[in-house]
């Protein structure tokens, strides 16, 4: 009879995943500088840190603290070998003198150890710039008191980690990454019940109060969470931007000759959404754009950890396709700051008017008159 324990042990193993290619990398590496020590001063920019696997981090953390020896040494007494063991253990409990044989090994060319530290470089960008990803995803959701100036933070965290690693990647023709990106979270998605009812608020504000549109400009329908929504207020700019009058019933004739009324929303409706103003349009225009600019900053990590998820992106391509991804992200953040910053005052409005002089007006003289054609 089969024995089900041991169907099930297989099944187990099955399920464990193949090692990924650095990996592999990081073993010819430190088998690389277990044959040949001197090689460890051609590696760059490579720290523990970077190593995938703690054990891998301990033994060249010991590879860089001590001195590697002489070639002749190295040749004829294990001593090299004798001092990374005793210097990595502490760190490293499974370190054992089979697996150091096991990496020696696992090196193809000791010659070529700065192309596998090339790569376990990359490897640890990768990391960091999905972790940086992901901070940005969780801030876009975070219940803080100030969330676009904490999810701004966590966008220049990003900034500044693909701007430390682009030096150490050289560029190559073909630069952007071709991943398939993942469709965008809905921009309602996490802002509550209060997002449809702001919405209705700034239609019927604007409408009643349209003197204020000229100065929203950096309030766009796509910012909306209802399409009819942002339909409506494309409306409500059009009239403006022409002059023409802007109340409920304007708003609804200009939605019917842009065809918004054949969808199924009857005309009532719109009134009914146009009808109850309160507050001031900016404020309600602020909580949508703040909405907005969450929402793509969401969809901005979104994207870069689709960057780093696939495999195929170089290094370049991982730091060119995010800056591409911020900079649609610093279209929003540009339009926030213009609708959030303090009103500027204007010098001539704070400059004290002096007071005329008393006396005498200056007389005004006049020059003489020209001879005419006709006079001389």
């Amino acid at each position: 009879m089969p024995n089900p324990a041991s169907n099930q042990e297989d099944l187990a193993l099955d399920d464990v995943p193949p090692d990924p290619p650095v990996r592999f990398a990081e073993q010819a590496l430190l088998g690389a500088v277990i044959l040949e020590p001197l090689r460890i001063k051609t590696l760059g920019p490579l720290g523990p840190e970077h190593f995938s696997v703690a054990m891998h981090g301990a033994l060249f953390a010991a590879m860089s603290a001590l001195t590697p020896p002489a070639p002749e040494l190295h040749a004829r007494e294990p001593v090299w070998i004798t001092a990374l063991l005793d210097h990595a253990r502490p760190h490293a409990r499974g370190l054992t003198a089979s697996y150091l044989h096991t990496l020696t090994s696992a090196c193809p060319n000791p010659s070529h150890a700065p192309a596998y530290a090339q790569m376990i470089v990359a490897n640890r960008a990768r990391l960091t710039i999905r972790a940086a990803a992901e901070r940005l995803v969780q801030a876009a959701t975070d219940l803080v008191p100030n969330p676009a100036a904490h999810v701004l933070d966590r966008a220049d965290a990003v900034a500044a980690v693909l701007d430390n690693l682009a030096g150490l990647f050289p560029s190559h023709p073909g630069s952007l990454p071709r991943t398939v990106l993942p469709p965008p979270p809905t921009l309602d998605a996490g802002t509550g019940p209060d997002a449809v009812g702001e919405e209705q608020l700034l239609l019927s504000t604007a409408a009643a109060r349209a003197v204020y549109l000229p100065e929203m400009r950096w309030l766009r329908p796509e910012d909306f969470t209802v399409p009819l929504h942002g339909l409506l207020y494309r409306c409500m700019t059009s009239l403006a931007y022409r002059g023409d009058p802007v109340d409920a019933v304007t708003v609804l004739w200009e939605a019917q000759h842009h065809g918004f009324l054949a969808s199924g929303t009857t005309a009532t409706e719109v009134l009914d959404i146009l009808a109850t103003p309160a507050g001031s349009p900016e404020h309600w225009g602020e909580q949508i754009l703040q909405r907005s600019l969450l929402h793509h900053a969401h969809t901005t990590g979104l994207h870069i950890h689709a960057f780093t998820d696939d495999p195929a992106n170089t290094p370049h391509q991982l730091i060119t396709g995010s800056r591409r991804a911020l900079a649609d992200l610093g279209a929003v953040r540009a339009r926030w700051q213009h609708a959030t910053r303090p009103p500027s005052v204007s010098p001539s409005a704070t400059k004290p008017v002096p007071a005329a002089r008393a006396g005498p007006a200056t007389p005004r003289i006049t020059p003489p008159a020209v001879p005419t054609r006709a006079s001389r």
